[in-house]
């Protein structure tokens, strides 16, 4: 459940009330079709706003050019102004400047460059010729494809199967527990301590490796629990399993298959066969996994062994994967997947892990749901049922950089892992001659108080400084590549893109520099992270409370960093005084992670 703090907490039966498997499902259907109607209330909406209207709230691009089209239906588009909050993977729609009308092709963005856009459709209804013929006068709206018929045709499924009533619905349910085959525990435990792996990490493979049904592992943020997928994986494929990969978003299981492709090449166990089916990853996501359009395309389909294939739950019901069965799934990123969608992946496996952390971004809900037990996730709704392992010791931060959301978020469990990274600091080639006290090394979280008033979703004070602390990074001679920039605003990331970019001299080296909200930085870490909060208008702040302030989303963004934290803001948003207690415990929390930072203020020194 949610509490007022927000985080998820274990989901007890109690609180769902339900009666019934047939409850249970008519319920989670609820939930699918709720959300399906919300989904498309919001596009129906947002569609019928003026162009204009459209434009300026960053939910369209117009003056859009079909620049080429390849045979593979890969689209060039160009524009002369990009404000939008689109983002690579996102699914939009190209049309005339009516998105009800014809034409209109489906597509999704593939490479977002701000003014040079790619985009992918596999329409094969669109007359090409007739476009090219009208290059000039497009629009790009955000698309909408309604996937809930997919979801329900797999809660149905679940009700009249074996698969489903035998498992996963009393897993679900929580009538049942799984149990661990001893010998099996040992030969992981003894496997994972040969690779080198901590205590934690090899009780969590151990124990994955061992159960009949299920098992969570709980990975806060650097306590690497992408490697101990990868070393499961490689454990069950040398043992003849077949074992699906799969996650909320492409980008998850690009990085699970990744980590799996680098343990390979390590050389320390048997090479595992794997490829991923669906769409192709992106340059920015790294392409280093052999990818198929379908299983049947595949030369795992001609495999009578072991292989991990790693794809989202949705191919399960397309031509993708049709009629693909698995031992095992695996659920990465497990804390953003609702229960109907783990279901679909479920049905083609007979053990069920669950990776992730409750305690970072829950699943993206549009409506709102009376019952918490709907809208927590499959790993909020396992959870705390005595089957799961917390990986406790962080890879990723100083000892400065855990010791608040360890006590905050983890009980204090969450440290170090060693003396050496605990002790770590931000290197320069050359000491700062700008924003020294900011960017000093003996202060690993620094919180910069630029006392703006009134910004919303954008702040041209925040962007500009953090333009300037970039520049002086890069001059100091930290990476590029090691520099990262968060914001819960799609729009603060596009306004600090473009001043980024629009600096001189302008260089593919400072593209580089990952400029992102919280939800696309979840998962990945630099060595120095900058904070945009953007919001300095307590009312608004308090209007999207759920959002803004949410624990959850607050605890990704300040983990992101190995070694310096820099939080731009303002302190009147910490003015925010709220009747409603749940609010105010919120703002409670925010003022408490500032206050453990160093504290600076009007910084500028041009």
């Amino acid at each position: 459940m949610t509490t007022a703090q927000g985080v998820q907490h274990p989901v007890t039966a109690s609180e769902r009330s339900v009666s019934s498997s047939a409850d249970f499902l008519r319920r989670l259907r609820r939930l699918v079709l709720d959300e399906a109607d919300s989904q498309r209330q919001q596009i129906v909406q947002t569609w019928s706003k003026p162009i204009s209207e459209r434009v300026a709230q960053g939910d369209a691009i117009e003056g859009v050019q079909v620049v080429s089209v390849t045979p593979e239906g890969i689209v060039e588009l160009a524009c002369n102004r990009n404000v939008s909050r689109f983002r690579e993977g996102d699914i939009l729609l190209l049309n005339r400047g009516n998105p009800f009308e014809e034409p209109r092709v489906p597509c999704t963005l593939e490479v977002d460059d701000e003014t040079r856009l790619l985009v992918s459709t596999d329409d094969p209804g669109v007359n090409w010729g007739r476009i090219l013929h009208q290059r000039t006068g497009w629009v790009l709206d955000y698309g909408y494809v309604d996937f809930s018929p997919y979801i329900l045709d797999a809660l149905d499924q679940t009700a009249g199967t074996a698969v489903g009533q035998q498992r996963i619905l009393p897993l679900l349910m929580g009538q049942v527990n799984p149990t661990l085959d001893y010998a099996r525990y040992e030969r992981a435990y003894e496997r994972a301590e040969q690779w080198g792996l901590n205590a934690t990490q090899c009780e969590a493979l151990a124990n994955a490796y061992a159960t009949n049904l299920t098992w969570l592992i709980q990975g806060p943020p650097g306590t690497g629990k992408t490697l101990v997928l990868a070393r499961l994986v490689q454990l069950l494929v040398e043992d003849g399993e077949r074992v699906f990969v799969t996650a909320f978003t492409h980008r998850a299981i690009n990085n699970a298959l990744e980590k799996l492709a680098e343990l390979d090449r390590l050389g320390d166990a048997a090479p595992a066969s794997f490829c991923k089916i669906g769409r192709q990853a992106s340059a920015s996501e790294g392409a280093d996994v052999r990818n198929y359009e379908t299983f049947e395309g595949s030369p795992l389909a001609e495999l009578s062994g072991g292989y991990a294939i790693g794809a989202t739950p949705f191919a399960t019901r397309t031509q993708r994967l049709n009629g693909v069965e698995f031992d095992t799934v695996i659920f990465d990123e497990a804390s953003q997947i609702t229960m109907p969608l783990a279901i679909m992946g479920m049905l083609v496996a007979k053990r069920y892990i669950f990776i992730g952390d409750h305690k970072q971004l829950p699943p993206v809900l549009t409506a709102r749901h009376r019952e918490a037990w709907l809208r927590a996730s499959v790993f909020g709704a396992l959870v705390g049922r005595r089957f799961d392992t917390m990986l406790d010791e962080t890879y990723r931060m100083n000892a400065e950089l855990t010791e608040w959301p360890s006590q905050q978020y983890y009980d204090g469990q969450l440290r170090c892992a060693s003396k050496e990274i605990a002790q770590r600091r931000v290197a320069y080639m050359r000491q700062p001659t700008r924003f020294e006290t900011i960017l000093d090394p003996e202060a690993p979280k620094v919180f910069v108080d630029l006392h703006h008033r009134n910004a919303t979703t954008s702040s041209m004070a925040e962007a500009s400084l953090i333009c300037d602390l970039i520049a002086e990074l890069l001059a100091c001679g930290v990476k590029p590549d090691e520099i990262g920039v968060v914001t819960p605003y799609r729009a603060q990331a596009r306004t600090i893109r473009n001043l980024l970019h629009s600096m001189p001299p302008d260089s593919e080296q400072r593209r580089k520099i990952i400029v992102d909200t919280v939800e696309r930085m979840q998962g990945q870490e630099r060595d120095v992270i900058l904070l945009s909060l953007t919001t300095s208008n307590p009312a608004f702040a308090a209007g999207i409370a759920d959002f803004f302030l949410q624990p959850e989303r607050l605890n990704v963004a300040i983990t992101r960093a190995r070694v310096k934290l820099i939080i731009v803001g303002s302190s009147h948003l910490l003015s925010l005084v709220s009747e409603d207690p749940d609010i105010q415990v919120l703002v409670e929390q925010l003022k408490e992670c500032i206050a453990s930072c160093a504290y600076r203020t009007s910084p500028y020194v041009r």
